[in-house]
């Protein structure tokens, strides 16, 4: 049985596409380079066929959409009974689906309908050039040490990857593509579940990995009170608190904050990493950030030999300062 191509999962909410949707994309062309194949995106939802002209523009070769009723909100039967239709049906060798909340509740399920396995949480994906077989890098054992997953028997080989881990490709409006429209027969069974209501909660904080200015406290921040000197250092910059897993793991900011291999990869234009000594697991969560700035006691901290610019000193008097020379330059 011949399996081709790279297939994306096009993870839409309320008919906007996620950023992981584009990344994804932006990783498949690079993959399908290697292999000498196509890159095709699985949309699926209600009256989002538009959102495929922007997947093309994205970097997709084809856009196969699944546009029907019961798919209108996220659940988890129908959307498997979608996706897993269309890899029975067109047989990619590569799946890849972003690691979000939906993403790590449909990729397990597809994967078990369809007999194949699953990388999760995956930091790297390249294909080996002699087997051509796809090597997925994740971190294991707490994220002390990277594996390198390989699924030889089984097609399509299928990894979800983190948010804000690949390079969103710019777009080109210009670009032109195949979109698929397909009628799937979704039969309902004991498996669905009826949404009776949804209860949205407005949250005070973007989400770090959206975020263009981050300022992020680590163990030396000491309490949830040092904190708030961040909060405000943040609020100047119009930008967003982060923490590393040692503060996460103190109770000082919530787990959706963290950076890191076992938290969230973030690229933003500006890393301010306070109190932060620059653990590897730390480190490779936000190296790709285009300025970093570290503030720490300690000079021979490793932080210092990631960052652009380092401030050996005590928090607590250069953090006040720093925001109050902000402050002043904004008013002027």
């Amino acid at each position: 049985m011949t399996y081709s191509g790279v297939f994306t999962f096009a993870e839409q909410v309320d008919g906007v596409l996620m950023n992981v949707s584009y990344e994804l994309i932006g990783k498949a062309r690079d993959l399908a380079k290697d292999l000498d194949t196509v890159v095709t995106a699985v949309l699926l939802g209600e009256n989002v066929a538009e959102l495929a002209h922007e997947l093309i523009a994205a970097g997709a070769d084809r856009v196969l959409v699944v546009d029907n009723p019961e798919l209108a909100l996220y659940r988890t039967e129908p959307y498997t009974q979608a996706l897993a239709f269309v890899v029975e049906e067109y047989k990619p060798e590569i799946l890849l689906i972003g690691a979000t909340g939906v993403g790590r509740d449909l990729g397990p399920r597809v994967a078990a309908r369809v007999h194949t396995g699953l990388t999760a949480d995956c930091t790297s994906l390249e294909i080996d050039p002699e087997s051509k077989e796809l090597r997925m890098t994740r971190p294991a054992f707490g994220g002390n040490l990277m594996a390198t997953i390989l699924c030889s028997e089984r097609r399509p080989q299928m990894a979800t990857v983190r948010p804000g881990v690949m390079v969103r490709a710019m777009a080109d409006s210009e670009r032109e593509g195949e979109i698929v429209n397909l009628d799937v027969v979704l039969e309902k069974n004991n498996c669905y579940v009826e949404v009776e209501n949804i209860a949205t909660k407005i949250g005070q904080h973007l989400d770090i990995t959206e975020a263009d200015v981050l300022v992020a406290g680590g163990r030396g921040v000491g309490s949830t009170e040092g904190f708030a000197l961040l909060e405000e250092l943040a609020e100047v910059l119009g930008g967003e608190v982060a923490a590393s897993r040692a503060a996460v793991d103190a109770g000082w900011q919530a787990k959706e904050r963290q950076v890191g291999q076992t938290g969230k990869t973030v690229r933003p234009s500006l890393y301010i990493a306070v109190g932060i000594s620059g653990a590897i697991q730390h480190v490779a969560g936000m190296e790709e950030a285009d300025y970093i700035v570290a503030i720490n006691k300690n000079p021979d901290a490793p932080i210092f030999s990631t960052a652009d610019v380092g401030v050996v000193g005590d928090l607590f008097d250069i953090v006040p300062k720093l925001t109050a020379a902000l402050k002043a330059e904004k008013q002027k």
